[in-house]
């Protein structure tokens, strides 16, 4: 779609993930006005489907967005969704889980912010978090971890057979990229507010991490539920792949306008 291959970010099922294989600097091979182009391009072919999912209310679109800190989650919502009528769009950001939360089993809190028909629902980190930092963390046993992913796949699964289209990104960044990033929350005055500690405590674990998110890429991208690792150390590369992504999936609902209503024909128009 608009000169590249979206396979090539696409994480087939039953394979073995490598995060090293998959190259965060990419430039794309139609360059970055090209690009960015494309991208504004494929935001006004979104608003468009959008209006005819919100109007024909068959469908519905859930895209998680996983990544390290800093590798622009909050960026790619405002670039990639941002722009599309609110009405038809809900955010969800899952943070530290409340004790209400904790109290209940670890997707409740997520199945109540899956999209209703008729919208797309944006998570901004998901129930990923409870094979990601919780393992890496040892905030539950492996015995206990371990076993959801078999529970995630089950529960995207039902939400696919009840009429959710999946779309699941993780926004590849380098190490080094995130060094910079970081570095710029603490160096640039206006991005202060941005920067934590904990931060670069986390750092710290990015082994464990690109362990975790590998094994959870491998083990829980489906058909029904497919992962794509996005190019994100240059933003114009990650908006517009990312952009691409979801609207070929939009395209390949078949979405149409209702009929008009009966009777239309007969009004008199004074």
């Amino acid at each position: 779609m608009k000169g590249i291959n979206l396979d090539k970010y696409l994480v087939e099922q039953g394979s073995k993930v490598s995060i090293a294989d998959f190259d965060p600097d990419e430039s794309l091979k139609i360059g970055k006005d090209a690009a960015k182009a494309a991208h504004l391009e494929n935001v006004a072919r979104m608003n468009e489907l959008q209006e005819i999912m919100f109007a024909e209310n068959k469908h519905k679109l859930l895209v998680v967005l996983q990544a390290m800190d800093s590798a622009g989650k909050d960026s790619t919502i405002r670039q990639v969704f941002g722009p599309l009528n609110p009405q038809g769009v809900q955010v969800t950001g899952f943070g530290k889980p409340t004790e209400e939360e904790l109290a209940h089993d670890y997707l409740w809190r997520v199945h109540q912010h899956v999209p209703p028909t008729g919208k797309i629902g944006v998570f901004n980190r998901s129930h990923y978090e409870d094979v990601l930092c919780v393992r890496v963390h040892d905030y539950v046993p492996k015995s206990q971890w371990s076993k959801r992913y078999t529970h995630i796949k089950n529960f995207e699964k039902m939400l696919y057979d009840e009429g959710t289209t999946i779309l699941k990104f993780y926004l590849n960044i380098s190490n080094e990229e995130q060094f910079e990033r970081l570095k710029e929350r603490i160096d640039i005055p206006h991005k202060n507010w941005k920067a934590k500690a904990g931060d670069w405590e986390e750092r710290k674990l990015w082994p464990e991490y690109m362990r975790a998110f590998e094994e959870a890429m491998s083990r829980t991208s489906t058909k029904s539920a497919p992962w794509y690792v996005v190019p994100a150390n240059r933003k114009w590369s990650r908006n517009y792949v990312v952009s691409s992504i979801v609207v070929e999936a939009l395209e390949n609902m078949d979405m149409q306008y209702p009929p008009p209503e009966k009777g239309l024909d007969k009004i008199v128009l004074v």
